[in-house]
């Protein structure tokens, strides 16, 4: 049983780890907080340390605001729906006993560890390019003529590619989910003449609904930032550009330190919002 004296020895012991989290987290949260209230513009010279709420105005006000507020929505809605459909198929597949099991496995998984720049280079450069793709290649040996993914459909483009990296997640996930589901009950439903459809939505799909739970929550953080992928394939353009990229814009590319700032704040509020709602549906999950 652990005493005062160790409980207060491990306090003693973690608090430089607390301290160093607090202020790498803290320090740079409450300079971008600063900042949102000033208009500072350092290529310029421009340094006002307080104009109150301008910068979320002119943010809010910003007909770049909305659409980069929808096409990040869209974005994330459409690459959950196609790494959890696409996610539970994988499972139940890999599920089933096959030759080279193991090897598959690590082939399908191997998409996560692909750094997000370089997966947007492979699929921009190998798949997706007009010229040299395979895509192109296979439009012409079927007699049709080539489709620019990236200037005709570019969000169908950026959501592939995003969904291509975070499938094996969602696999893996949900491949864990399905082996711990009791093989017996799948049997006795299969004696009673149960149709294949009626178990996956009786029996397999509730008992995935923790782990679809879990995978939209962790996915959902991570997505509403992306960037590397819309940077590589389209810079922003074409209506790919989601409130990160619009930061991203106002910092470096219109160098208003402030207003970009106010946007960070933004984002980090609505992620907050999210993470929140998500964190209540998890938790009401996990209770029943």
């Amino acid at each position: 049983m652990a005493t005062a004296h160790s409980k207060s020895a491990a306090r003693l012991m973690i608090a430089p780890a607390v301290f160093v989290l607090l202020v790498w987290m803290l320090v740079p949260l409450c300079m971008t907080l600063y900042f949102s209230f000033a208009d500072y513009r350092p290529m310029r010279g421009v340094f006002d340390a307080w104009i109150g709420f301008d910068n979320y105005v002119r943010f809010f006000n910003s007909s770049s605001f909305l659409k980069a507020l929808t096409t990040t929505l869209w974005m994330v809605g459409s690459i959950l729906f196609i790494t959890i459909t696409g996610g539970v198929l994988m499972a139940l597949l890999l599920d089933q006993p096959m030759f080279g099991q193991g090897i598959v496995r690590v082939l399908v998984i191997a998409p996560f560890f692909v750094m997000p720049t370089v997966s947007a280079l492979v699929w921009k450069n190998m798949f997706f390019n007009v010229d040299n793709g395979l895509f192109s290649y296979g439009a012409k040996w079927l007699g049709m003529q080539p489709y620019d993914f990236l200037s005709q459909s570019p969000l169908l483009s950026i959501v592939v590619i995003v969904a291509w990296q975070w499938l094996p997640f969602a696999t893996l996930i949900l491949l864990t989910a399905v082996q711990s589901l009791d093989s017996e009950q799948l049997e006795a439903a299969e004696m009673d003449g149960a149709p294949v459809l009626s178990r996956f939505r009786f029996i397999i799909l509730p008992h995935l609904s923790r782990a679809i739970t879990v995978v939209i929550l962790i996915q959902t953080i991570f997505l509403l930032s992306i960037f590397a992928e819309i940077f590589v394939t389209t810079n922003g353009a074409f209506g790919t550009r989601t409130l990160t990229y619009l930061v991203y814009q106002r910092v470096l590319e219109s160098q208003n330190v402030g207003l970009g700032s106010a946007g960070g704040i933004v984002a980090v509020i609505l992620a907050n919002i999210v993470a929140i709602f998500l964190m209540r549906i998890v938790g009401k999950n996990l209770d029943n």
